[in-house]
């Protein structure tokens, strides 16, 4: 083995300076120190308590960096006249009670009338049997248009004719058609 290694002795001096160049590259050679790079600034922490409050104080607010979009304020009263405009028409529209008349009949006795619809006609200014026994068809249509979720029963209970029965006084032929009163 000897005669080995004396025949190749430059290939085995390669081999451990290839060795020991790989070892040196591993471990020996020195880390550059990572440069530590420093901001100094007002808020950093460093900084006087004092500065940083002024630094803060003293940006503009970020509603000043803002510009408004152009046409704002050239139509600065326009909401209050349509909320004026719109108080009004809901004015007009509302319908006015009309002063309950103490000789009025119970609308309760007529079928399909109850304490709601009683006070709901109360304030619409229906208040006898005989205002409920003219009605016409015009009417009776004007009517519904003011009943809300109570539309159509007045056709559906045959108000007309059961009021024209109580406004004359015929209890019989009244019960006999539409039951007991």
């Amino acid at each position: 083995m000897l005669e080995l290694i004396e025949t190749n002795q430059i290939v085995l001096a390669g081999i451990v300076l290839l060795i020991a160049f790989v070892a040196w590259w591993l471990w020996g050679r020195s880390k550059p120190t990572p440069t530590r790079r420093e901001y100094t600034d007002v808020l950093s922490e460093g900084a006087a308590p004092a500065e940083r409050n002024n630094a803060l104080i003293s940006a503009p607010s970020a509603a000043a960096l803002v510009t408004p979009p152009p046409g704002v304020g050239t139509m600065a009263g326009i909401g209050e006249i349509v909320a004026h405009a719109a108080a009004e028409e809901v004015a007009e529209a509302v319908p006015v009670p009309v002063p309950v008349v103490a000789s009025g009949d119970d609308l309760g006795r007529i079928k399909g009338i109850g304490p709601k619809l009683k006070a709901l006609l109360t304030s619409l200014g229906v208040t006898t049997y005989a205002q409920i026994a003219s009605w016409t068809d015009e009417d009776i249509a004007r009517i519904d248009a003011q009943l809300g979720s109570f539309a159509g029963r007045a056709r559906r209970d045959n108000w007309v004719e059961q009021a024209r029965l109580l406004a004359s006084g015929d209890a019989a032929a009244y019960e006999a058609k539409f039951g007991k009163i």
